[in-house]
């Protein structure tokens, strides 16, 4: 077991708990839909628009999904989970291995892409992205407010849950690659109305067409979920030092170095999953200095505040930086 998965399971000891499959169905070409339910028929913690849980397989891995089911449903949870060949196994294991009645751990739920109030969403979802978004239309649909999405996928048949959102009341774009290319998100989007949020979820390509054709829109009027990280080691890193405020430590951070990982050299766990800046689990709260934020999860309203960070990725812009660990 690697170090990373190491210390997953060792946080997520301390609220994991254990979850049945009660339910596998292929929904797209190379996508499996997970029903989950509490082994002994208990409620499931409640949960809200945009939320992940971690799932703890058998083989070690955690993998963080997206919940995609009906958030009023307080007894199942539902995740879909496209298979990637050229993963770490976390996936593979669960389209080769996973059956109906086995137990699994997990933890959360945990939302760090809500939905915020707005007269008007506009979704653009790119392959498995749709699956947090699923509960968003729902919400919209719930609440009355108008909703438009626009659905990219390779082709048409590796679209999951298109056939769900077709009927669904609100307007859906499906744009299968093979049938009309790439999408134009700015002439999608068109001029953009005041009132509106726009919710974006898929690979790094989508959300960086996203960004761009967001320049010159309002502040804080897009909102993003990454997969998978684009932020690494930079040549301009320099070193910072940490001061734990409660453990009384200073630990001197080099480039090259995570702030999770100097934590760990120095006996001080923070609970941690993905290492890439993705699902948030490794949140300290910073009472001084001024964070360098490289991580996909926070808002840029978070970002302003700076008095959080996501120690496994995240550095520092001062010399010094106080953290509440």
């Amino acid at each position: 077991m690697n170090t990373a998965v190491a210390a997953a399971r060792a946080g997520l000891d301390t609220d994991a708990t254990s979850i049945q499959v009660v339910g596998v169905e292929v929904v797209a070409e190379g996508v499996v839909a997970v029903t989950l339910a509490d082994p002994t028929g208990r409620r499931l913690p409640p949960w809200t628009p945009g939320s992940h849980i971690d799932v703890i397989l058998p083989n070690g891995l955690v993998r963080q999904y997206s919940l995609c089911g009906d958030r009023w449903d307080a007894y199942t949870y539902r995740i879909a989970v496209l298979r990637e060949t050229a993963g770490s196994g976390g996936s593979e294991w669960i389209h080769t291995q996973l059956a109906e009645g086995q137990i699994l751990g997990f933890g959360g739920p945990r939302n760090h892409f809500h939905l915020v109030p707005a007269e008007r969403y506009l979704f653009i979802a790119g392959g498995i992205g749709i699956t947090p978004l699923l509960p968003m239309i729902q919400q919209a649909d719930r609440l009355k407010i108008p909703w438009k999405l626009l659905y990219g996928g390779r082709w048409r048949r590796s679209m999951a849950f298109a056939d769900e959102l077709t009927d669904a009341r609100g307007h859906v774009d499906l744009v299968p690659e093979n049938e009309f290319g790439r999408p134009d998100i700015a002439d999608w989007v068109g001029d953009i109305e005041k009132g509106t949020r726009v919710y974006c979820c898929g690979p790094a390509g989508l959300l960086d067409a996203a960004e761009r054709a967001s320049a010159n829109w309002l502040p804080h009027t897009l909102h993003t979920e990454r997969f998978v990280n684009g932020a690494g080691r930079r040549a301009d890193d320099r070193p910072f030092v940490v001061h734990l405020q409660r453990s009384g430590l200073d630990l001197p951070v080099a480039p090259g170095t995570s702030i999770l990982d100097a934590m760990a050299q120095a006996g001080v766990g923070v609970l941690s999953s993905c290492r890439q800046g993705t699902c948030g689990t490794c949140e300290v709260a910073v009472l001084a200095g001024r964070p360098d934020h490289r991580d996909s999860m926070l808002s840029e309203t978070d970002r302003d505040a700076g008095d959080c960070i996501l120690v496994c990725v995240s550095r520092a812009h001062t010399s010094t930086l106080t953290l509440d660990a």
